[in-house]
């Protein structure tokens, strides 16, 4: 089994601060991160469109020449922080449309969508739901013709039930999951029996795990904070496990949001840390 990461673990770093954290003493650029790659000894990526800096064909088609030479996965990852808002974005909608071209110029067949996030949680999920299939049957028919599959994550928004009955109810092979271990946790919904009711639609990962912090809000988000692989309460070596034994062909792709504050700013170590747990699990199968 591959193991690589989402660019989204460097997100302070390229920016994105999250209240209560610190800026990045050393802000980090796209082309450095990408850069940063080869070294890391993995064999996939998942590129945030949110901190691609440029769009144009020429920048996309280096990216690509660039991944191409190192003969690694990639995933596009579109829909950060709230995706289609739970189908009630038009807007949003037009826009994942759109990306679609840019995941096929860098290369990617995967792009990682999101339907909803925790904003839209408490609102009642049955015309969220209903809304989704809709758009989501149709960019799963424009996926198709662009040689692309989508990958919906679970974005602390749906339980394992809902996203099966999307699924279902779109019935596309141009539609499957992006697996996020930690945010199935976050929802309170068991990620080992999530992936058994998934695994054979996912078609890309975010792996991470999360310990509680004593002392915050008891919301999901503050709560359930990101630690290395291995130091949390996600069995990610069975998680693998399923996946194993289901197929899947794709990478496990650490990712680091909301780092726990017994490792603030050791993005660095955190990611290291969590590759060499990942990729000792991933040996196994």
């Amino acid at each position: 089994m591959k193991v690589g990461i989402d660019s989204y673990c460097y997100h302070r770093q390229f920016g994105e601060v999250y209240p209560g954290q610190t800026a990045a003493e050393s802000p980090l650029s796209f082309e450095k991160f990408m850069f940063s790659l080869e070294a890391m000894g993995i064999d996939g990526v998942s590129l945030e469109s949110c901190f691609i800096p440029k769009f144009d064909a020429a920048y996309l088609a280096g990216v690509k020449s660039h991944l191409d030479s190192l003969g690694m996965d990639r995933v596009y990852a579109w829909g950060h922080p709230d995706g289609l808002e739970g189908g009630k974005n038009e807007a949003a909608y037009a826009e994942m449309v759109e990306h679609m071209a840019h995941a096929r110029a860098i290369g990617a067949k995967v792009m990682r969508v999101v339907g909803s996030s925790l904003r839209f949680r408490s609102e009642p999920h049955g015309p969220q739901l209903e809304k989704l299939t809709r758009m989501f049957s149709d960019a799963a028919a424009l996926a198709g013709q662009a040689g692309l599959q989508l990958a919906l994550e679970n974005h602390i928004d749906y339980n394992s039930d809902e996203i099966l009955q999307l699924l279902r109810d779109v019935n596309s092979p141009h539609l499957g999951v992006n697996f996020d271990s930690g945010n199935f946790l976050r929802f309170l919904d068991d990620p080992v029996e999530a992936m058994r009711k998934l695994a054979p639609h996912v078609l890309a990962t975010h792996i991470k795990d999360l310990r509680p912090v004593k002392g915050v809000p008891t919301d999901a988000w503050h709560f359930f904070s990101c630690v290395p692989t291995g130091d949390g309460l996600i069995q990610n070596e069975e998680l693998a496990r399923i996946l194993s034994q289901s197929g899947y062909t794709g990478f496990l792709a650490v990712e680091i949001d909301f780092l726990h504050p017994d490792y603030a700013g050791r993005e660095d170590w955190a990611v290291r840390e969590s590759l060499r747990a990942l990729k000792a699990i991933a040996s196994k199968f």
